[in-house]
């Protein structure tokens, strides 16, 4: 067979006690024939060249690669394979020059990342981190003056309506709450089995008590959500974002949440990450926050890393990954006719 197919992953995803986040169900998929894998050497915040030379594929969390990583010319790389839905840290046009695969896994995140929007939905609805702080704080006299919001007849606003938005709507259902969507994408057609009124951004902003970013994040949603789209919600709107950072503009929530312009958010993701201790988001008590992690859960993971694994050995058998984000570098001659069924 010659050389085994060679398959580094990524350090981040080393646990405490020397396992990994996926535990040893998902590891076991690299344990084939035709396959050899390791760690790579060191956590790194950026693939290099050397990286590119040494391994056929990369199971890649949180490092970037870049037309660097890939420009050295005793490239081995054939696929980049992220753990999650995510791809901004990847040059994708740079992979697709180049004829480098890459990859996704939205079946690993579809069902916990919506699961986790419908959490915050209920968390901020019912003031549950306010009404804990009641308790330890000894303020039980004050209860009466924290009323939640019911859920029934309320409008959740869905901004993307794509593999995470739509199980979003979907676990939203059975709390009877109003569904609208914005999706530049899709028509109303599109999404008929779903119970939501598509429309423009203005009016899903303006009319939802509950609004929750699922967009990917690229150059046309990248400051999507600023001063002039916070000042459209109403008062009594909660913002949540699972998405990615920089679709929001960080400064302008903030200041919404400061000047009681909208009533409160709850955020995963942040403009910069690891978000500094002493982020003004972090100092109020009408916010949630997470630590880009409010999906990681056990069943999570061992999707995640099923996922990134399979496109790794399905390549290594000669077979076409599933999930590839750039089918555009099929066409490349390093590809032209090597797949079989």
């Amino acid at each position: 067979m010659g050389d085994k197919f060679r398959v580094g992953v990524s350090r981040d995803v080393i646990t405490a006690d020397g396992g990994t986040m996926f535990g040893p169900e998902a590891m076991k998929i690299l344990e084939h024939p035709a396959v050899t894998w390791e760690f790579l050497p060191e956590k790194v915040a950026e693939i290099t060249p050397a990286h590119a030379a040494r391994y056929d594929a990369l199971c890649l969390l949180t490092a970037r690669v870049t037309r660097t990583t890939l420009g050295s010319p005793d490239r081995k790389l054939k696929l980049v394979a992220r753990f999650g839905v995510g791809y901004d840290s990847v040059d994708v046009a740079a992979c697709t020059e180049r004829g480098v695969l890459l990859t996704i896994t939205p079946d690993g995140v579809r069902r916990p990342v919506a699961a986790s929007v419908m959490a915050y939905v209920l968390a901020l609805a019912h003031r549950m981190v306010l009404k804990d702080r009641l308790v330890r704080d000894g303020r039980w006299a004050e209860k009466g003056d924290f009323l939640g919001m019911g859920l029934m007849g309320r409008t959740l606003g869905v901004i993307g309506v794509g593999n995470i938005g739509r199980e979003v709507l979907r676990l939203a259902k059975p709390f009877d709450l109003k569904l609208i969507g914005h999706d530049p994408h899709l028509s109303q057609a599109d999404v008929r089995d779903l119970g939501v009124v598509m429309t423009d951004l203005d009016t899903l902003l303006a009319t939802s008590d509950f609004i929750s970013v699922n967009c990917l994040l690229d150059d046309r949603t990248r400051g999507l959500i600023g001063a002039a789209q916070f000042a459209r919600m109403k008062p009594s709107a909660y913002f949540i974002n699972t998405a990615r950072g920089p679709v929001v503009d960080e400064a302008a929530l903030v200041e919404a949440i400061r000047q009681k312009r909208i009533q409160g958010a709850a955020i995963d993701v942040f403009e910069k990450e690891p978000t500094p201790v002493d982020n003004p988001l972090l100092a109020f008590d009408n916010v949630i926050v997470a630590p880009h992690a409010i999906c990681h859960t056990d069943e999570c993971m061992r999707m995640l890393g099923e996922g990134a694994f399979r496109s790794a050995v399905m390549l290594a058998e000669g077979r076409k990954p599933a999930h590839i984000v750039n089918a555009e570098a099929l066409a490349h001659p390093d590809w032209v006719g090597r797949f079989h069924a």
